[in-house]
């Protein structure tokens, strides 16, 4: 190991958005949601209420639910979408 280099943490608790070096990853999935149909997602105001919820789960762990597997930021954008842990449900059922 290099002196002075830390070692990286893992964000048990992040969200892709919030750890650092994850910019460009966080670019390409931030440019699929905002190409995603406008008819399938929540509002800005639900989708940031959900990620807050995800934020407390203990099952987050480096932007993704341990439950299953989903990245946090894309499964709480559409609306048809319900928390694998029930912490939040879906807004419209499936056809």
């Amino acid at each position: 190991m290099e002196q002075g280099r830390a070692n990286p943490r893992i964000c048990r608790r992040c969200l892709i958005r919030d750890m650092a070096g994850q910019e460009e990853y966080f670019r390409s999935l931030r440019d699929y949601i905002d190409n995603l149909d406008q008819d399938i997602k929540v509002s800005p105001a639900v989708y940031e209420a959900r990620l807050d919820l995800c934020r407390d789960c203990e099952m987050l762990l480096q932007g993704m639910c341990r439950k299953c597997g989903c990245y946090v930021e894309l499964r709480a954008i559409v609306a048809k979408n319900a928390c694998p842990d029930r912490k939040w449900q879906a807004e419209i059922e499936e056809i």
